[in-house]
């Protein structure tokens, strides 16, 4: 059986995630609270992120080699990879210059935005995690967040900056797709569109993320106002659609 170490509220973890479903894959989900996942990585053989997935090919330490992995497994009613080699290699280019320019900033933002936000990791950080780890939250819960805001150098002045460059890439995203085209690549759901709604999902707490999420009405007021105004974003209703019909 396939195993796949995660953070459960990771959106690189949900891009991997979403992709082993969408291609029926089966697996074992081993979730990890942030921090000791560095433990559980190393030991399933990759480095130092989530997600990892252990299977048939070896170890994928990487969401886009999972999504790879998962996208030539596919059945054919359940492709999200191009059959074009020209449209496949953009939206393999689209899913990295996502992963590159979207996910870590997201990732900073909603981090800022979970400052001190002690009851509301508790209730979302420890989905499927060992019994052990749960236990140990409450007291480990300022150490481990002081380690993420240092590794993951978030700060006021960074997340400032991360929202702009999520703003960026959502208006760069509208403008791909102001033509009318429904995907951001070809004429059906692939990768690229996977990539953005997942990598997006910190950001606008969609229905049907593979873990459960805060509504607008747990999270705070600045959180939950600057959610709402990018899922107004052309963009972001986008990737709220791609949850609807493809999640």
């Amino acid at each position: 059986m396939r195993r796949l170490i995660t953070i459960p509220i990771s959106h690189y973890c949900e891009k991997a995630r979403w992709a082993l479903d969408r291609a029926l894959l089966p697996f074992v989900e081993e979730a990890h609270v942030q921090v000791v996942h560095w433990f559980a990585v190393r030991r399933a053989g990759g480095g130092r992120t989530a997600p990892v997935l252990v299977c048939d090919d070896g170890v994928l330490p990487s969401s886009g080699a999972i999504v790879g992995y998962a996208a030539h497994r596919a059945p054919p009613d359940r492709a999200f990879e191009p059959e074009d080699p020209v449209q496949r290699a953009e939206a393999v280019r689209v899913e990295r210059w996502l992963d590159a320019e979207l996910g870590p900033h997201t990732r900073r933002w909603a981090y800022w935005q979970l400052r001190d936000e002690r009851e509301l990791a508790r209730d979302y950080d420890l989905t499927g995690v060992p019994a052990w780890q749960r236990a140990a939250f409450p007291v480990a819960y300022a150490p481990l967040f002081a380690v993420v805001k240092r590794v993951l150098d978030v700060t006021s002045a960074t997340a400032a900056e991360s929202e702009h460059r999520v703003h960026t890439v959502f208006d760069a995203v509208a403008r791909r797709l102001a033509d009318g085209r429904p995907f951001l690549v070809g004429d059906r759901f692939s990768r690229a569109d996977l990539s953005f709604a997942a990598l997006a999902s910190p950001v606008l707490l969609p229905e049907g993320f593979g873990a459960p999420l805060p509504g607008l009405d747990e999270i705070p007021a600045e959180w939950a106002e600057g959610t709402r105004v990018l899922r107004a974003h052309p963009a972001g209703a986008f990737a709220l659609r791609m949850y609807a019909d493809w999640r």
